[in-house]
């Protein structure tokens, strides 16, 4: 992915697992978060998120590698959202993991971020 640059603070918390990986793209920027964005990490990966609104006018937010978002996660992604659109910045959140999908539709928060969601298919089985 791009310049394969890559955030993991080395002073997280102990257990800490989100990882930030900034890639360029031919119309921006995308970042790809993965592992658990919550409480215990989500200082970690604030500064990397903010850098990367600060230096590309368009980004994307990959959540495909999310495993679990809790409510600090949730509050960091509206932070980007609001910073971004301050500084007229685009950014985009993509490809939801299903951790990221079942925390929006519990806190009914799709509409606050304004991004499509494709939500997988519930399997008729069980």
């Amino acid at each position: 992915m791009g310049d394969g640059r890559e955030h993991m603070d080395q002073g997280a918390p102990a257990g800490c697992r989100v990882k930030v990986e900034i890639g360029v793209l031919a119309d921006g920027a995308r970042a790809r978060l993965s592992g658990d964005l919550d409480i215990s990490c989500v200082a970690s990966a604030k500064a990397a998120l903010l850098d990367a609104i600060e230096c590309h006018p368009e980004l994307e937010f990959d959540l495909s590698g999310i495993r679990r978002l809790d409510a600090a996660g949730m509050q960091l992604l509206i932070l980007c959202k609001r910073m971004a659109s301050q500084r007229r910045h685009g950014l985009r959140l993509v490809d939801h993991s299903p951790a990221v999908i079942e925390q929006f539709e519990l806190f009914n928060l799709a509409a606050v971020f304004g991004d499509p969601m494709v939500v997988p298919a519930r399997s008729n089985e069980g």
